[in-house]
């Protein structure tokens, strides 16, 4: 997996404005200048189509705890490869969070996932992290061994999901009404995370169905 990183801001105001307007596809044009005029984003190959712009939703119980939470993804398609930007904001700060590719949006039932990377926040809540690969109608995972104990054909994982890295924070957080002990789940790279923040749940489709290269 490459990762880079690219000098792109995107503007709390600005995403506030576009989705309020439903004017997506502005933003996604703005993003796209100022991603291509870095050379990062050059070396990677030009954009191949529009890139897609979308927020993320708050996963079940964050808005209880964590009210001014939420993500943008944007997908900036190349003639190889895509570019996915994740940015987080209204988070807790100086935290961890492990994101994931998943086949179905919403915890625990994701269905077959896909470890991307991390985002830290900082003393702000607000985070941002660039990954590059296969981020768009083609993403797949395929077990095609015929004498596998597990195979299937081609599945296609078109959403997204975050989690707290640290399964105590969002106990701390009371994002666990009725809990009496952290819920432990396996979404980072120890295999014990905390539960999910944000995913794309707003997006039936899911983020990468809409992106063609």
């Amino acid at each position: 997996m490459k990762f880079s990183r690219i000098p792109i801001r995107f503007s709390r105001r600005a995403i506030t404005v576009a989705a309020g307007i439903g004017a997506a596809s502005a933003l996604a044009m703005g993003a796209a200048g100022a991603a291509t005029s870095s050379p990062e984003v050059r070396a990677s190959g030009s954009l191949s189509s529009a890139p897609f712009v979308e927020r993320l939703a708050l996963a079940p119980n964050i808005a209880g705890c964590l009210p001014h939470a939420g993500g943008t993804v944007a997908i900036f398609p190349h003639n190889e490869n895509d570019t996915m930007i994740v940015s987080v904001h209204g988070m807790p700060a100086n935290a961890e969070f492990d994101l994931f590719v998943t086949q179905r949006p919403t915890a625990p039932d994701v269905g077959l996932s896909w470890y991307q990377t991390d985002i830290d926040t900082g003393r702000d809540g607000s985070g941002m992290a660039t990954v590059q690969g296969i981020f768009d109608q083609e993403t797949f995972t395929a077990v095609p061994n015929a004498n596998a104990t597990l195979k299937f054909d081609a599945v296609h994982q078109f959403h997204l999901g975050l989690w707290f890295n640290d399964p105590q924070l969002p106990f701390n957080l009371k994002c666990e009404p009725g809990a009496t002990a952290p819920k432990v789940t396996i979404f980072n790279g120890e295999q014990h995370a905390g539960v999910q923040v944000l995913n794309s749940s707003n997006d039936p489709a899911g983020p990468l169905s809409h992106v063609h290269r």
